[in-house]
């Protein structure tokens, strides 16, 4: 075999026997090609072979004296969509065809029948056979062509099932099954295999898309399925089994699971919210006011009040309370005044001997009340009263 010519050649070529038709002669021997009554439509299985078969027929010839030889054979694929493809030529006792294709008989011949090898489905299409004539002196000429339909039918390619859905008891699924590859397009069939052997039909079986519905499904009701997809030429399945549960789906544990893990988190959120407020409701209780005001008049504890033979109470500041105090003074603040205050208390007047009048103590003007001085650490001491004459009473 040679390589096939460029398409402007083949293109040229058919031209050629176009105008070789029109110039021959009516009066002289005319050129018929034939194909078999009922063939032009052809089907044939991918990867195999198939064999289009067409001869041709002269009319008028006066003898065999006269023979005629075989100018021109070509074979030509046309495809919707695309240009015209030579597949096969023979002129002038030299054959290019491409790989797969031959004539079914050695040239020169009158059946120029086509074999095709090893099918694929690119290969359907319209095959036109076009034969051109003339004798040996190149005078008497004639052409003629015929067109055959192939059509390269694929089987079904495994297919795919699957199962959609959750098998548990009371709930539905559906089981999906696909072939990748059909031509024509595959059908499909459900069965249930031995010992619970069952087939469905419609309305549960899709026998166009390939899908099973199983509604309220029951233990019962577990097994293998199987699918089968096949068409005219070939039939492929493939199989799933079918589990139903009693017990709740994973979906419903992994629900459970994250419901109570949202819950526990809130419950840890609510404590911590309650134990931060509690804490910052207590702050503010325990927190010193340093800017509040002392009350005016504290009454002393009774067991301090000691009473001295002229009646007077007395008291003087401790030694802490005597110290000044450190850094500034703050505005607004309490500055105590050091000084020593007395209460006069109502007592009975006692005779004395040197006719001499007691003298109360007054309290100092500028004295700071017993609750400054309890505030700021006084301890209240008791003073012995003394007589004008210097004397201890």
């Amino acid at each position: 075999m040679v390589s096939l010519p460029r398409p402007p050649a083949t293109s040229l070529l058919r031209f050629l026997f176009l105008g070789l038709s029109t110039l021959a002669s009516p009066s002289r021997a005319q050129l018929q090609l034939h194909v078999p009554a009922g063939l032009t439509r052809l089907k044939a299985v991918e990867g195999a072979e198939v064999v289009l078969p067409a001869w041709y027929t002269l009319q008028g010839q006066v003898s065999s004296s006269q023979p005629w030889d075989l100018l021109a054979v070509m074979w030509f694929l046309e495809q919707e969509g695309k240009d015209l493809n030579q597949v096969l030529a023979y002129i002038s006792g030299v054959t290019s065809s491409k790989p797969g294709v031959f004539l079914v008989y050695s040239m020169p011949s009158q059946n120029v029948s086509l074999r095709l090898q090893g099918l694929q489905e690119k290969d359907s299409g319209s095959y036109r056979c076009s034969v051109n004539v003339q004798d040996h002196q190149g005078i008497k000429r004639s052409h003629s062509s015929k067109t055959l339909e192939l059509r390269v039918l694929v089987p079904p390619a495994s297919p795919s099932c699957r199962l959609l859905g959750v098998p548990r008891v009371g709930t539905n699924v559906t089981l999906s099954c696909q072939s990748p590859r059909s031509k024509p397009a595959a059908q499909y069939e459900w069965e249930r295999a031995p010992p619970s052997a069952q087939v469905f039909f419609a309305p549960v079986l899709d026998a166009i898309r390939g899908s099973l519905s199983l509604t309220n499904l029951s233990s019962p009701m577990s097994g293998v399925y199987i699918c089968k997809a096949h068409n005219e030429v070939g039939s492929a399945q493939c199989n799933v089994t079918l589990e139903v549960s009693t017990g709740p789906g994973p979906v419903v544990v992994a629900g459970a699971v994250v419901g109570t893990l949202v819950g526990l988190g809130l419950l840890a959120g609510l404590v911590l919210l309650y134990q931060r407020r509690s804490k910052a409701l207590e702050e503010p209780a325990n927190d010193i006011k340093e800017d509040a005001t002392a009350p005016r008049t504290l009454p002393w504890p009774k067991g301090s009040d000691t009473i001295s033979k002229n009646g007077t109470l007395s008291s003087v500041t401790s030694a802490r309370a005597l110290r000044h105090p450190q850094g500034p003074p703050r505005p607004g603040a309490l500055t105590p005044t050091l000084s020593l205050s007395s209460q006069v208390l109502p007592s009975p007047r006692l005779p004395r001997t040197d006719g001499a009048q007691p003298q109360p103590i007054s309290p100092s003007p500028g004295g700071v009340s017993s609750s400054a001085l309890s505030r700021m650490g006084a301890v209240p001491v008791m003073v012995p009263a003394q007589s004008q004459a210097g004397s201890l009473v």
